[in-house]
């Protein structure tokens, strides 16, 4: 936006501060926070401080560095009452859970470390956070966030201590960091409607059943390398002869990949054209096929032995699973995989509609990082980081209420 656009704003993003940022305790807080909040929808290359200080005409570097850095305020109930206002406004469909990177020199911000940057399609110095979203087909915005802490960091209290990370923080794989943001959402009394996620979390046999344990329900992408046995299959126990433990049921013939049953439906004929949103250009379709199966290899058979009391209490019959395939006309080989434990009968047009939604907030990171500075933030503090991301998710929201209302003017 133009500054005469942003400035035109300021009633407006007053009454919205007013509201998500009521937790803060003090005036000049809110105030401050209302500035970061113009600096970062102000055009401008850079939206860290010192440049959003500059094209501001009340801003100040000083004091926007030490509400952004230093300030003991929390973020937690700001994001609570963003999460609970755009979840009325947008009525979410699905909750969509994803990590993004943040390309970062040195080694002294809070959680950055050599691991797998997806904003550079490499390992290289980064820090990772884990998110949930809110979403539909038109509209989305993030509800929590956390950042992620490699072992490097939780093995090296004093590190972690410079960098302002909370004593007793531990490593937490980023399912778990997922989950944990899944019951922060829902302590702030939002109901999930359906989990997304990418292969990334779909492949985790510890989150799939963390989800189901939390009883929600989940569509999740898979790779198609992952095996399974069909539904038909059976475990064999044989006869117990008398001398020893019983021999465990098992089943008789190996685990097949998934891609390997897609050729079976396929041979059979059952995959159809299904649409799932309307594009530009028409309806968006493509060919589907739903799959029961049940999911096979060692996280699958030691979570299904936890879950029948035990490996000698086990009857040996893995648990079913709906798997949703995608094969476009044209193609040699299926584009997609997902896994959901909905009911088989759940109709073909609503699964692919809740996978493909995933994608939706490639929007919420195109948005945050490219025009409101997601990935700008320069300082190195945990503290200041979580300011820093949900001042963005602030400024996000603030921008998607204000196009989801009718009434509100275009800006020039």
């Amino acid at each position: 936006m133009k500054l005469g656009d942003v400035e035109r704003l300021r009633g407006e993003l007053a009454e919205f501060v007013g509201d998500v940022f009521g937790s803060l305790p003090r005036r000049d807080q809110r105030r401050w926070g209302a500035c970061y909040l113009r600096g970062l929808m102000l055009d401008g290359r850079r939206k860290s401080i010192q440049p959003m200080a500059a094209r501001l005409p009340d801003g100040n570097m000083q004091s926007l560095q030490q509400f952004v850095n230093q300030s003991p305020w929390d973020p937690w109930p700001v994001r609570r009452r963003i999460a609970r206002r755009l979840s009325e406004a947008i009525a979410p469909q699905v909750w969509v859970i994803d990590d993004v990177s943040f390309p970062k020199c040195g080694r002294a911000s809070a959680g950055v470390a050599r691991q797998y940057c997806g904003a550079l399609g490499k390992r290289a110095n980064c820090q990772v956070a884990v998110s949930v979203h809110a979403a539909t087909d038109s509209a989305s915005c993030p509800l929590d966030w956390q950042l992620y802490l490699p072992r490097e960091w939780t093995d090296d209290p004093g590190r972690c201590r410079q960098a302002g990370v909370p004593e007793g923080t531990v490593h937490q794989e980023k399912w778990r960091l997922a989950l944990g943001l899944l019951d922060n959402v829902a302590g702030w009394g939002l109901d999930a409607p359906v989990v997304v996620a990418d292969a990334g979390y779909g492949t985790s046999t510890p989150f799939r059943h963390g989800l189901q344990e939390r009883g929600l329900s989940y569509v999740l992408a898979l790779t198609g390398k992952e095996v399974a046995h069909g539904l038909d299959v059976e475990p064999h126990r044989p006869d117990y002869g008398g001398l020893g433990p019983p021999t465990l049921a098992r089943y008789r013939t190996a685990p097949r990949s998934l891609d390997l049953h897609a050729a079976d439906a396929a041979a059979a004929g059952r995959f159809a054209e299904t649409a799932w949103r309307q594009g530009r250009k028409g309806p968006m379709t493509s060919r589907f096929a739903v799959m029961t199966v049940r999911m096979a290899g060692k996280q699958s058979l030691a979570a299904a032995q936890a879950a029948g009391g035990g490996r000698n209490r086990w009857d040996g019959v893995l648990p079913t699973a709906t798997v949703l395939v995608e094969w476009p006309d044209g193609h040699d080989a299926p584009t997609g995989y997902w896994i959901s434990n909905l009911p088989p009968d759940t109709p073909v047009a609503d699964l692919v509609r809740w996978a493909k939604m995933r994608w939706r907030i490639e929007h919420d990171y195109r948005e945050l990082k490219h025009g409101l500075g997601l990935d700008h933030f320069e300082g190195r503090t945990w503290r200041g980081w979580h300011h820093h991301v949900t001042l963005v998710t602030a400024a996000q929201a603030f921008l998607t209420l204000r196009r989801l209302d009718p009434k509100a003017p275009t800006p020039a």
